[in-house]
C-alpha cells in the first residue's frame, strides 16, 4: 500500500467561486451591490479607502509577471517622448509655422541620434545571455512609449529578444509602442509605483535628453543612490551639452547643497559603445561580471 498523498488544496480556486457566484438566482439579496464578490465589485475597489489596497495590487501583479517570466535584471532606459527617430526629424520643421517652433524643431532634429544611440545600446544588452540557472539578465525596460523608450524596445526586438515597457494612465492616452513585448507591457494608475518598478530589478540606467518626467525619474534614482537606499550601479547620462545646459552640475556642489563626489555617481557619455564600456567595466571582475 503506498502512502497517501494529500490534496494539494481543500478549498476552491477563486476562479471556480466566481463562476458558481455568477449562477446565483435573481432576488433583492443577490442583486444589490452588497452581495457582490468582493474581488468582482469594481464599485468597491475603487472606493477612496481601497487605495492601499489598489497599492499592493498594481506592486504585486507585475512582479509575479515578471517573475513568472523569469526575469532576474534589467537595463533600465529613461528619456523623451518627443525626440524623433532621424528619419522623421524633417517633417517636425517642415511642420513648423513660427520662427520659435522651427528653433525647436531643429533642436529635437539634433537630439534624434540619441533614438539610434538608445537603439543600438538595447541591442548590445539584449546579447547577454541568461545566467547558469536560466535567469533572464539585463532585460530592456522602458516607459513602453514613443521616442527613446521606443527606441529601446526597438533595439531588443532587433536581437529577437522580450523587453519590458512600463506604461501610465495619462490624460491624452499613450499606447505602447509596437516593440514592447506584449506579455511584458505593464500599465499604471501610480507613479510611485511604476517608479519602483522601474527600478526593483535595475541593475543598470540608461538617461538620455528628457523633460520633467525624465528629470523625476533619473533624479529620484540619483537620490536613492546618494542615501544609500538603493545600492550603486552604473548610471549614463546621455548628452553632456544637454544636461550642462539644463542642469548646472556644478553649481550644485558651489552652493553646497551636494557633495563634490555626489558627481560620480554618474557618468556622461555619447554613444551606445562609451554607455557599454562603461557598464562593462563596473561590472569587471564582480560576481555580475558581465564578461564583455
Amino acid at each position: 500500500m503506498t502512502d497517501p498523498i494529500p490534496p494539494r488544496r481543500v478549498f476552491h480556486p477563486a476562479r471556480e467561486e466566481a463562476a458558481t457566484a455568477a449562477q446565483a438566482a435573481e432576488s433583492p439579496q443577490t442583486v444589490n451591490p452588497a452581495y457582490t464578490l468582493a474581488f468582482q465589485d469594481m464599485d468597491f475597489l475603487l472606493r477612496e479607502d481601497l487605495r492601499p489596497v489598489r497599492f499592493q495590487l498594481e506592486l504585486l501583479k507585475p512582479e509575479l509577471l515578471l517573475e513568472q517570466a523569469n526575469i532576474a535584471t534589467t537595463f533600465v532606459f529613461y528619456g523623451s517622448a518627443r525626440i524623433p527617430e532621424p528619419s522623421k526629424a524633417d517633417a517636425l520643421i517642415e511642420a513648423a509655422a513660427t520662427d520659435h517652433q522651427r528653433l525647436v524643431a531643429e533642436r529635437l532634429k539634433a537630439k534624434s541620434k540619441y533614438y539610434d544611440e538608445a537603439r543600438e545600446l538595447a541591442r548590445r544588452v539584449s546579447r547577454i545571455k541568461p545566467d547558469p540557472e536560466g535567469r533572464r539578465q539585463f532585460v530592456v525596460c522602458s516607459g513602453g512609449g514613443p521616442s527613446i523608450m521606443e527606441a529601446a524596445n526597438r533595439g531588443a526586438c532587433d536581437e529577437g529578444q522580450e523587453s519590458i515597457g512600463l506604461n501610465i494612465v495619462l490624460p491624452h492616452e499613450q499606447m505602447p509602442n509596437e516593440y514592447v513585448t506584449p506579455d511584458l507591457s505593464f500599465r499604471f494608475h501610480y507613479f510611485a509605483l511604476r517608479k519602483m518598478h522601474f527600478l526593483l530589478r535595475a541593475r543598470a540606467v540608461a538617461v538620455f535628453p528628457g523633460g520633467f518626467g525624465t528629470f523625476d525619474e533619473a533624479f529620484e534614482l540619483l537620490t536613492l543612490v546618494q542615501t544609500g537606499k538603493v545600492r550603486r550601479m552604473p548610471i549614463m547620462f546621455f548628452g553632456r551639452d544637454y544636461w550642462g545646459r539644463v542642469v548646472n552640475f556644478q553649481a550644485l556642489v558651489d552652493e553646497g547643497v551636494i557633495a563634490a563626489a555626489d558627481l560620480d555617481l554618474f557618468t556622461f557619455c555619447e554613444t551606445a559603445d562609451e554607455a557599454w564600456d562603461c557598464v562593462c567595466n563596473y561590472y569587471s571582475g564582480t560576481e555580475e561580471d558581465l564578461g564583455c
